[in-house]
């Protein structure tokens, strides 16, 4: 059974509620879903069309330090667009797989429709490099302070973590109320070796930018 988290909670992925080593990491997919709260009142019913909202999911991998030792490089696409951070230790929208090709993100859904995950980072947690420590996830929502759109907004937000044969092994559940007004971003969980083995830990920390740079700087090296 999977084991529902509260903020600041940390569990051994490979184990289940009852301590037993059960959970295959060869593979474990990330998931990351979410509901746009709806406009209350009859005139919002009457007059609300759905909002697109675009939630990126991204991922930090990194070392002994909690540093990201590798920021990529700069290319520049067919069109002449310049896109930084490309295959470094930053998995994202314009750099979706890691060079190790042990971490990728799998899409965008930029409404949160449906059910189920709306966005996956897929991390071979068996075959990444000891080098790595741990992997930061976080989400933010692009243009969300030119939009005017915030978690506060967001309902029935979770993260989850499935092992390689489907099973869930765990989720962490988080829905926008007035303290999440203005926070465009959320850094919502970590995975951490410990002792030869991966832990994973609900985080929950909004941040009021719209743009994961702001909160990379935290983890880059000076140089």
């Amino acid at each position: 059974m999977a084991i529902n988290l509260q903020k600041g909670q940390t569990i051994d992925l490979r184990k289940n509620d009852r301590g037993e080593s059960v959970y295959d990491l060869s593979k474990v997919t990330i998931g990351l879903g979410w509901d746009v709260r709806k406009q209350g009142g009859f005139f919002g019913k009457l007059f609300s069309k759905e909002a697109e909202y675009d939630l990126d999911a991204v991922a930090f991998l990194l070392d002994g330090n909690g540093k990201v030792a590798n920021l990529g490089k700069t290319v520049q696409t067919n069109e002449g667009r310049q896109i930084a951070l490309y295959q470094g230790d930053v998995v994202f929208f314009n750099s979706m797989q890691h060079p190790s090709g042990n971490i990728w993100l799998t899409g965008d859904n930029r409404t949160g429709a449906g059910d189920g995950d709306d966005e996956q980072i897929i991390v071979k947690l068996d075959q990444l490099d000891e080098s790595y420590q741990k992997i930061l996830f976080l989400v933010t929502i692009y243009q969300g302070k030119q939009n005017n759109q915030h978690f506060g907004m967001i309902e029935n937000a979770f993260i989850r973590a499935v092992d390689a044969k489907g099973k869930e092994i765990t989720k962490y559940s988080l829905s926008g109320d007035s303290s999440m007004n203005g926070k465009c971003a959320m850094v919502f969980a970590e995975a951490y070796r410990h002792n030869g083995d991966w832990k994973f830990r609900a985080i929950g920390e909004p941040h009021q930018t719209d743009n994961f740079i702001e909160i990379l700087k935290q983890y880059a090296y000076s140089n």
